[in-house]
């Protein structure tokens, strides 16, 4: 009677194990997140393309477009195992970072910025955006 008992919960134990190792580490993928990566990697691309012109002048779009960059984070924040996606959002948006919070930065502090180093910090806003991207649609699909 005590060998079925141990044997028993030797069974519940593996089985709970075994349950629990099924679920994913990593949110599964997410249409809505992936759209938000893509549409504001091409219209954060196209703003940058205006710094050759005063800040002042871009500042609205500036505005709405970072209200749509932080409903972006926030939905990556609020989704459970998402820390990966949200630490590189954190990372594209940080005023203090070398990405698009900090092109933005100096962008407003020197009122215009130099084609080349638009274009140089477009190159690498790009390659953050496409980490996001990649990370989401690198993640399980999981078919309703």
């Amino acid at each position: 009677m005590l060998i079925r008992r141990q044997i028993s919960v030797c069974a519940r134990f593996i089985l709970v194990f075994s349950v629990a190792s099924c679920t994913p580490a990593i949110a599964p993928f997410s249409q809505q997140a992936y759209l938000y990566a893509t549409e504001l990697k091409v219209e954060s691309l196209k703003l940058m393309d205006m710094a050759e012109t005063p800040f002042q002048e871009n500042l609205n779009r500036v505005d709405k477009l970072l209200t749509q960059l932080d409903k972006a984070y926030e939905f990556a924040k609020g989704r459970p195992r998402n820390e990966h996606s949200t630490l590189q959002w954190e990372i594209l948006l940080n005023a203090d970072r070398n990405l698009f919070g900090g092109f933005l930065k100096r962008w407003e502090l020197e009122g215009t910025l130099s084609y080349p180093f638009i274009r140089e910090s477009r190159l690498l806003v790009s390659d953050a955006f496409d980490t996001v991207i990649g990370l989401e649609s690198g993640k399980l699909r999981f078919d309703n």
